[in-house]
C-alpha cells in the first residue's frame, strides 16, 4: 500500500530540506526524499560548509606562521591534515544531523533513495537494496541540484584529476595544483591549497578572473591574490589534459596561439555546474528542460506540469544556496495559496577568500551596457580605522546609484567580512533605499561597516575620512 501526500519534494538540499520545513509548517503533510544518505544537499555536504570550514583553518594556519611578527611567540608551526580534516567533517556531521532533527521537530517524512516519476502524482522511491516504494501526492518539487561539469573526455579520479568534491578531501598537500577556470569555486579551493604550502596555478580562458563580477573588483581581487602567491594564466585554453602515475599533463594555448605544457600533482576542474535530473524521469512524464538542462518554469515555479514545480539549481539563475532557499520558501507559500515571492534583483554573492569579495544588484558594466545612468561612491579599508587597527587594509567599497534619484542598483566589496557586510545593503535595496539613506545612518566605530557609510557619502563626493 503507498504512502500518500499532500507535496512531495525530492531533493534535501538547502532549497528542498527548507522548502519541506515551510510546507509543514504552513499545515501541508510533506515528504522529503534524499538519494545522498544525509540531507543538505552539496552545499552541506560537499561544497559551501566543508569549503568554509578548510578556508578558515588554513587560513588560521597561514596566519599563525606571522605570529612572531605581532609579538606573538608560539614556537614552530605544524600542520596536521589529517585533523583538519577531522575538524572539517565534524562540521559537516553536526549541521547534517541538525537538519535530520528539524525535520523531526516539523514532522516532515523523510525517505532516503532516489525518487523518480511514476506518474505525475507518484513517486518511486529506491533505496540502497533496490527496494521501491510508491508515494502518492497531490504537488511535487524538484529540487535535486547540481554537479560538477567536467571538461569534453576528461573524466574526474577525484585523485589526481578533482572536482571541487575531490579538492575538499586530497589525502596529502600537492606540490603542485592547477585550477582549470577562475571563478568562485575554483579561486576558494585555490586559496585553501596555496594557504597550505601548494603551489597554484589558475587557466582561465577569459582576460579576467570571477565572470559576471564587477571588472574593478575582479582586476583588484586578482592583484591581492597574486601578492599571496597564486599564479594566473588568462586568456588561455586548455586543449588536453592527460594523467600518468601520480602526474598530470596540461596542454594549454594562450591568446598568442602559443602553446605549452604544465605538470602538475593535482589538477581542480571548475569550469561551472549543470543541473542533476538524472534518474528522474523527467521524459516519462513531459517535464520540458532546456538546452542547458535546465527545467523550464514559469514565474510560480510551475513546470509546464501544472502540480510539478522546480527550485534552485534546477532552474535558471545563480547556483547560490540561499537563492535556493528563498525559492523553496516562495514555493511552499504559493503551494499553501499564499503570496510567495523573490526578489532576484537583491541576491548577494560571495567568495570566502582572504579579503572576501561580496556583491549585489548590478555591476557597472551591466549599467554603462543598458545606457543607465549612474554615479559611483568608493571608499578603501585603507583609510577604516578598525581595517587599519587589525592590519587588514586592502580592499574597498564601491555604491552604484541611480544619477536622478539616487537609489542604490548596486553594491561591491572586496575587503575584511564583505560576506557580512553586504547584508547590510541587501537590506536597503530590499527597501528602495538611497546613497542618501545609507549616509545618514549612525555606523558604531570604529567598525568595517564605516566604509559602506563613507562609500555612500562619496557617490555625492562628500567623504570625511579620504
Amino acid at each position: 500500500m503507498s504512502e500518500k501526500f499532500q507535496t512531495v519534494v525530492i531533493g534535501g538540499g538547502p532549497g528542498g530540506y527548507v522548502c519541506a520545513i515551510r510546507l509543514s509548517q504552513l499545515g501541508i503533510k510533506t515528504a522529503c526524499i534524499e538519494s545522498r544518505g544525509t540531507l543538505g544537499g552539496t552545499c552541506l555536504n560537499v561544497g559551501c560548509i566543508p569549503s568554509k570550514s578548510l578556508l578558515n583553518l588554513s587560513e588560521s594556519y597561514s596566519r599563525s606562521k606571522n605570529f612572531s611578527k605581532i609579538g606573538i611567540e608560539i614556537g614552530e608551526i605544524k600542520l596536521n591534515l589529517e585533523k583538519m580534516m577531522q575538524n572539517k567533517n565534524k562540521a559537516v556531521t553536526v549541521l547534517t544531523k541538525g537538519v535530520e532533527f528539524l525535520f523531526k521537530k516539523n514532522k516532515v517524512s523523510y525517505f532516503k533513495g532516489i525518487g523518480k516519476f511514476k506518474t505525475k502524482n507518484e513517486i518511486a522511491v529506491i533505496d540502497n537494496n533496490k527496494n521501491e516504494l510508491i508515494i502518492e501526492t497531490e504537488n511535487v518539487v524538484i529540487c535535486t541540484g547540481s554537479e560538477p561539469m567536467p571538461l569534453p573526455g576528461v573524466n574526474f579520479d577525484e585523485e589526481n584529476i578533482v572536482s571541487s568534491t575531490g579538492a575538499l578531501s586530497l589525502k596529502s598537500v600537492p606540490k603542485k595544483m592547477v585550477i582549470v577556470g577562475g571563478g568562485y569555486i575554483g579561486l576558494e579551493m585555490g586559496s585553501v591549497w596555496s594557504r597550505l604550502g601548494s603551489e597554484v596555478h589558475v587557466i582561465e580562458f577569459l582576460d579576467h578572473i570571477t565572470p559576471g563580477m564587477d571588472k574593478e573588483i575582479s582586476n583588484e581581487f586578482m592583484k591581492i591574490l597574486k601578492k599571496q602567491g597564486i599564479n594566473f594564466h588568462l586568456e588561455t585554453k586548455v586543449e588536453s589534459i592527460t594523467k600518468s602515475k601520480n602526474n598530470v599533463s596540461i596542454n594549454i594555448l594562450d591568446n598568442n596561439k602559443n602553446k605549452k605544457k604544465i605538470e602538475c600533482n593535482v589538477v581542480l576542474v571548475s569550469v561551472g555546474r549543470k543541473p542533476y535530473t538524472k534518474n528522474l524521469n523527467l521524459n516519462k512524464v513531459g517535464i520540458e528542460v532546456d538546452k542547458k538542462g535546465r527545467v523550464k518554469v514559469g514565474k510560480n515555479f510551475q513546470t509546464n506540469i501544472s502540480n510539478i514545480y522546480a527550485i534552485g539549481d534546477v532552474i535558471e539563475g545563480p547556483m547560490l544556496a540561499h537563492k535556493a532557499e528563498e525559492e523553496g520558501i516562495a514555493v511552499a507559500e504559493l503551494i499553501a495559496g499564499q503570496s510567495g515571492h523573490v526578489n532576484y534583483n537583491v541576491i548577494p554573492g560571495v567568495i570566502y577568500t582572504t579579503p572576501e569579495v561580496a556583491s549585489i544588484g548590478k555591476t557597472e558594466e551591466e549599467l554603462k551596457k543598458n545606457n543607465h545612468s549612474y554615479k559611483v561612491g568608493k571608499f578603501p579599508f585603507m583609510a577604516n580605522s578598525r581595517a587599519k587597527a587589525i592590519d587588514e587594509p586592502e580592499g574597498f567599497v564601491k555604491i552604484l546609484a541611480d544619477d536622478k534619484t539616487d537609489k542604490v542598483l548596486g553594491v561591491h566589496i572586496i575587503g575584511p567580512h564583505a560576506g557580512e557586510m553586504i547584508a547590510e545593503m541587501a537590506v536597503a535595496m530590499e527597501f528602495g533605499a538611497s546613497s542618501e539613506d545609507i549616509a545618514r545612518t549612525c555606523h558604531a566605530h570604529p567598525t568595517f561597516s564605516e566604509a559602506i557609510k563613507e562609500a555612500a557619502l562619496s557617490v555625492d563626493k562628500r567623504p570625511i575620512h579620504s
